[in-house]
Formats: structure tokens, C-alpha cells, sequence
């Protein structure tokens, strides 16, 4: 038996996804009206527009699972959703079947009876958020109305909505779409003080020039990190979807790879490194990107602010670029997190992907930054530059950011924390950046 979906593009079709039971076969095949666009353009570089006679029926099946599989939400978000549906985890395209109504980026994927569902706007009171945010032992924060609102990729709780007037609505219906980004603190109280980790890294990195989503911290009363969503414009049509792709996306690599050692740092099998790495991503930017000048610069300082924030978990998925007729460009910064202050709770001191061959955010030698310039083909004056610049820009806006956030109610011990950990790591890019050149 064969299975369709129609996805659609900021409301136009784009093409239909297909899969076979019999065969375990996935295809996807653009519309003819796309084609015909003067600004047509492929899905990600990994799904050209004209298919590859080269191209085994396998082959294209793997490329095509891989990138819509990569919408689908992760861990315990992807276990609600399951049992919400009665959907195995298994059976991804069911679930894209289930939670394709509202992804990342500008696609819909619909089923025929999906597409001609009405639209709803239901408001959501700060104190449903709050009620709801103190049930989650019992019910899932992603589960409104007895199903689940969740089809953006990630681990953390979160809700999107829309947010009109300082008000927050569920929205369902084509003509509809979120812009806001609901995150309370992680269940797991020895993550306490998250979202006001989240909210001065992300603040921090805006102040020292990076384009970061907007965030803001709300209490209702319970912490909750307020994200503006960049994939989202508002216009004189209403809210306009803006299509992007994570690193894994970008690169053709599941979900799975998204760390550059994707079998973990244990003795047997840290030198594996197939998964996604700072070279791909830089020489995915030299091929595809609109302007590849520009944006491998802004890769460079965002793979530089990671070490500088401390960010353990800056993997392929949490970047993202925005595709069009002209190519790629990297989208604002987003899941910015200093993961060096849980080490306690197992979490490694090292780097999602590495800078050169040196993992170890808190270890990182003028030797490590040269052969990671090396690797990406980045000029050894630039990245020393780079270094020297952003890591001065953290050093005097720091103080002010923390005031700012601990102004908003954040959770004054983890500003002190964080803060310490930005201090150090910007001693040490200081002190590696003249050796680089």
C-alpha cells in the first residue's frame, strides 16, 4: 500500500510525499506548479530539483527520509507523541502524517482530509500555561486539547503559539501559523535555572553583534522563556512561513549524526567522526550559500561563541539556514546554553563538533584553532581576529547582560554561574588567538 502527502509551501503545493509498506521505499516528487515558478528552488541541497538518473530508488528513499525525518520532534517529545497518536516511533511517516501541520521553516504536510480541516484560534491564559506547566509529571506540556501541539524538532518542552497583543493563542488551520516559542524550566530539577541560562547566553550573544532570536523571560508565575520565532514573518496577509533547514538537513545526515562523534567520546569509538562537523558546514556554505563570503563568516563567529558561552550541545540541528532562490543563509542563533554548569549530571565538557581536533570546550590551545582554520579552509588571521574581537565584545557587555536578565527575574545563582564560566572561556580565547596567526 502507498501513502501520500501533499506539502505545500507558504500555502503553495511543492510536491508529494510518498510511502511504499510493501517495498520500505519513501520518494518525494515536486509539483509541476513549483517547477514552473520563476522562484522555485530545492527543499535543501540534499533534494535537488531534477532527480539524479544516477540515483537508486534506495538511494532516494534514504535522501527523502532522512530530510523529513529531521522535522520530527526527539526523545521524550517524540515518545508523547507517539502514545498520543497510538503511532509507533517507528513509523515516522505516520507520525510526519500526524504533526505535519505546523513545522519548522515554511512546510506543510498534509494529509487530503488535513488540508480541508477548519481553522480554530483558542486563547491560552498565563495561568493555563502555569497550571499545565505544574501537571507535567501527569500530562505532557505538549498536549493541548487532547493532542499533541508540538512538530518542531528538539528535546525541551515547549508550545508554539501565537501571540497577539501580549496573548497567546493555539492556532489550527492552514490560514494560521504560530510566532512565539513557549519553554518553562526542565522537568529535571538539577536543570533548574535553565531558562535563564537560555535567556543571557541568547541576550549575551545579540549585545556582541550575533543574530540571535528574540527572547525574553516571563513568570507566570513559574520561569518561562518567551522565543520569537524567526521563520515566522508578519505581514499585511497575516503570518508568512519562511522556509529553513538544520545543519543536518543541509548536510543530507539524520537525525542521528547530528554530533560529529555520533557513537559518543568513549576509548573504542571517539575517533569515529562521521557525523556533522564545523569543514561540512563550512563547505556546505561554499557551495550553496548566497553570499558565501558573508556567511562563513557568521558561521565563524558562531562556532567561536560557543566556546565562548560554553555550549557542550551546539550539534547540526541547532542551526539552521534559510533557503530561497539564491541559496543558503544562516538563520538567527538559537538553543544557546552554557552545558558546562550540569557537568554533574553527566553532562560532557565537550564540544558537539569540534574546533580542529580538540573537543574539550574548556582545553582549547592556539594549536586546536589553527587546525580547525585548517579544516575549513578559513584564513589563520581572520579566526584569530574573530577571537580576539568577539571575546572583547563578551568582556564588556557581560556585566550589563547579566544586570538586564537578573532585572527580568532571572534566577540570580545561575546568572553568577554562567557568567563565571563566560569569564574564564574568554581568558582563554584571548590567550590562544595571538598564537593562531
Amino acid at each position: 500500500m502507498t501513502m501520500t502527502l501533499q506539502v505545500f509551501m507558504q500555502g503553495a503545493p511543492l510536491g508529494a510525499l510518498s510511502y511504499d509498506s510493501a517495498s520500505q521505499l519513501w520518494s518525494f516528487h515536486y509539483a509541476a506548479e513549483w517547477l514552473a515558478r520563476d522562484d522555485h528552488f530545492p527543499l535543501s541541497p540534499a533534494l535537488p530539483l531534477e532527480h539524479d538518473a544516477a540515483q537508486t530508488a534506495q538511494q532516494h528513499s534514504n535522501a527523502v527520509r532522512i530530510f523529513f525525518e529531521n522535522l520530527l520532534p526527539e526523545g521524550q517529545a517524540l515518545e508523547q507523541a507517539s502514545v498520543a497518536f497510538k503511532i509507533s516511533k517507528a513509523n515516522s511517516f505516520g507520525l510526519l502524517r500526524a504533526l505535519g501541520r505546523e513545522t519548522s521553516g515554511a512546510l506543510e504536510i498534509l494529509s487530503d482530509d488535513a488540508a480541508a480541516a477548519p481553522a480554530r484560534v483558542r486563547q491560552v491564559t498565563r495561568e493555563d500555561i502555569s497550571s499545565r506547566i505544574r501537571s507535567r509529571p501527569n500530562l505532557p506540556f505538549t498536549v493541548w486539547d487532547g493532542r499533541v501541539r508540538l512538530s518542531i524538532a528538539g528535546f525541551q518542552d515547549k508550545l508554539a503559539v501565537l501571540e497577539e497583543e501580549n496573548k497567546w493563542y493555539l492556532v489550527d488551520g492552514r490560514s494560521l501559523a504560530s510566532t512565539h516559542l513557549l519553554k518553562p524550566e526542565p522537568l529535571h530539577k538539577a536543570l533548574a535555572g535553565m531558562t535563564t541560562n537560555e535567556r543571557l547566553c541568547m541576550a549575551l550573544a545579540g549585545a556582541i553583534g550575533i543574530s540571535t532570536a528574540a527572547t525574553r523571560l516571563e513568570h507566570v508565575p513559574e520561569p518561562l522563556l518567551v522565543i520569537e520565532r524567526f521563520d515566522r514573518v508578519r505581514g499585511p496577509q497575516g503570518v508568512a512561513r519562511l522556509h529553513c533547514i538544520d545543519g543536518c538537513q543541509g548536510l543530507g545526515l539524520p537525525v542521528g549524526m547530528k554530533y560529529e562523534r555520533p557513537f559518543g567520546s568513549g576509548r573504542d569509538v571517539r575517533d569515529i567522526r562521521d557525523g556533522a562537523s564545523l569543514p561540512r558546514l563550512f563547505a556546505l556554505l561554499a557551495q550553496h550559500a548566497t553570499t558565501p563570503v558573508k556567511e562563513r563568516l557568521a558561521l565563524l563567529r558562531w562556532a567561536i561563541l560557543q566556546v565562548l558561552i560554553g555550549n557542550v550541545d551546539g550539534h547540526a540541528k541547532n542551526l539552521s539556514f534559510f533557503v530561497d532562490a539564491s541559496g543558503l543563509r544562516l538563520a538567527p542563533a538559537y538553543d544557546l546554553v552554557c552545558g558546562v554548569l550540569y557537568e554533574e549530571e553527566n553532562v560532557e565538557d565537550t564540544l558537539a563538533m569540534a574546533m580542529g581536533d580538540g573537543f574539550p570546550v574548556r582545553d582549547l590551545g592556539a594549536y586546536d584553532w589553527a587546525q580547525f582554520s585548517v579544516n575549513c579552509g578559513l584564513p589563520a588571521r581572520q579566526v584569530a581576529r574573530e577571537m580576539t574581537t568577539l571575546a572583547k565584545a563578551c568582556k564588556a557587555r557581560l556585566p550589563e547582560v547579566a544586570r538586564r536578565v537578573l532585572n527580568e527575574g532571572g534566577d540570580a545563582k545561575t546568572i553568577e554561574r554562567v557568567s563565571g564560566v563566560v569569564e574564564s572561556q574568554v581568558k582563554m580565547v584571548m590567550k590562544a588567538a595571538p598564537a593562531v596567526q
